[in-house]
């Protein structure tokens, strides 16, 4: 199974139906080098290049049902903008 999150397609799904968090890797699960909280309270993993590794969604099954969906914001660094700028 694969979840798409904005474009990246994240290929390992597991969810813990008692805590109702659902974590997302791409390829097997891995130590996180930095990760960061969303406004939403979900958290973005990255290794130590700074690219995403994993998400993990907190009440993922009871937002969907409540919302019909569910919502991440994923940061954007300065450094990731910078050259727009330009």
């Amino acid at each position: 199974m694969t979840v798409r999150l904005a474009d990246i397609d994240f290929d390992h799904v597991r969810y813990d139906a008692t805590a109702d968090v659902l974590y997302l890797s791409l390829g097997e699960p891995r130590e996180a080098a930095d990760s960061l909280v969303t406004a939403e309270g979900h958290v973005v993993r990255y290794d130590a290049a700074g690219a995403i590794i994993g998400v993990t969604l907190v009440d993922a099954k009871w937002l969907t049902e409540r919302d019909g969906e569910l919502r991440v914001s994923l940061p954007i660094s300065r450094e990731q903008l910078e050259p727009a700028f330009a």
